[in-house]
């Protein structure tokens, strides 16, 4: 046996160690602790999304049994439940029909009005068919509002015009009735929450701005005024053929054979035919939303003042009347009393007028 003496710092260094390994021991376990009884990330993402899933069914539980505490206190029944969703939907359609007037808007709406919806099964069947409906119809007049306003401004923006100009949301919803400035009328009128009372306004002001751009359209003259002819003198400052000097030309020539047909560009009603200064035999046809267009050195006129034309009709022919250097015709478009680049308006005609009309 051998014995061996700690002095007094030996035994503190070794006490100081043991108390170390102690210390790291707990806290190993205390970590092992902790991971094993604290969820991960994802955990609580699951979590997270398991809680709100769980708050909405609570919702709708509640919603549920508020709506039926009220049919049984008021002593109705669920077809009577049925019935008053189908007049909600009967207003809603009413509402959106009286505002398809621009076209293209019929072929949108009309599927989806006509579509069959509630007509069979249970009150509880026919309330979420005709609620689908009501979502289907609204969707589709946003869609058709969204799509043909799109175009219908591209069209005003190539001929160099601004769109919102003719757009002009009306200030009355539904006729006189509901003021479309306040939701609650139009919610108590249709028998709607207001948030789809806001919905079926917004679909309804988009679908009004549309109908007054497809107004304004159908003046815009976007046609050519001829066809199997050269473009030649343009739009702007040129050389004067008489004078030689620069002189500013008001419209867009088209040369061509003596007696081709001319082409109005836009419906309206002729405002002028006869002979004017420089412009030898001249018909003027007024489009209407303060658009004019004119048509010079003619050969020929077919049509008289306050006759109402259409869209691609013949009214003249080509000729070399007036301040003429040859067979040609000259071309103006008027907006609003100033005369703007005809060529504008062709070519918004060529990139859109198939998607319009």
């Amino acid at each position: 046996m051998r014995g061996f003496v700690l002095t007094t710092e030996r035994q503190l260094m070794i006490a100081g160690v043991v108390a170390a390994c102690a210390l790291w021991m707990g806290i190993s376990t205390a970590a092992m602790m902790v991971a094993l009884f604290t969820p991960s990330k994802g955990d609580q993402e699951v979590a997270q999304t398991q809680a709100k899933y769980e708050r909405w069914i609570a919702d709708r539980d509640a919603r549920l049994n508020s709506a039926v505490a009220q049919l049984n206190a008021s002593g109705g029944t669920f077809e009577d439940m049925a019935n008053t969703v189908e007049k909600r939907n009967d207003a809603l359609a009413m509402l959106l029909t009286d505002l398809k007037g621009a076209p293209g808007a019929a072929q949108a709406l009309v599927p989806v009005l006509d579509k069959p919806g509630a007509d069979h099964g249970s009150p509880a069947q026919r309330i979420e068919a005709v609620q689908a409906d009501q979502d289907r119809l609204i969707d589709a007049a946003e869609s058709f509002a969204k799509n043909r306003a799109d175009r219908l401004r591209l069209a005003f923006r190539l001929a160099g015009l601004d769109p919102a100009v003719y757009a002009g949301s009306s200030d009355a919803l539904g006729g006189p009735l509901i003021e479309a400035k306040d939701p609650r009328a139009l919610a108590a009128v249709l028998d709607v929450d207001e948030d789809f009372a806001g919905r079926i306004q917004h679909a309804a002001s988009d679908l009004s701005d549309v109908q007054n751009l497809s107004d304004a359209a159908e003046a815009l003259p976007l046609a050519r005024p001829t066809v199997d002819t050269r473009e030649t003198s343009g739009f702007g400052m040129r050389v004067d053929p008489f004078t030689g000097r620069p002189a500013f030309h008001p419209g867009q020539d088209w040369a061509g054979a003596f007696g081709s047909p001319v082409y109005v560009t836009a419906p309206g009603i002729v405002s002028f035919t006869g002979q004017r200064n420089g412009y030898g035999n001249t018909i003027e046809v007024d489009h209407g939303h303060g658009f004019k267009t004119r048509y010079a050195h003619l050969s020929g006129i077919s049509v008289s003042v306050g006759q109402r034309v259409v869209l691609g009709q013949r009214i003249g022919a080509m000729g070399d009347t007036g301040r003429s250097t040859g067979t040609h015709l000259h071309y103006e478009v008027w907006v609003n009393g100033r005369v703007q680049d005809p060529l504008r308006f062709v070519k918004a005609g060529d990139n859109v007028q198939q998607t319009l009309f």
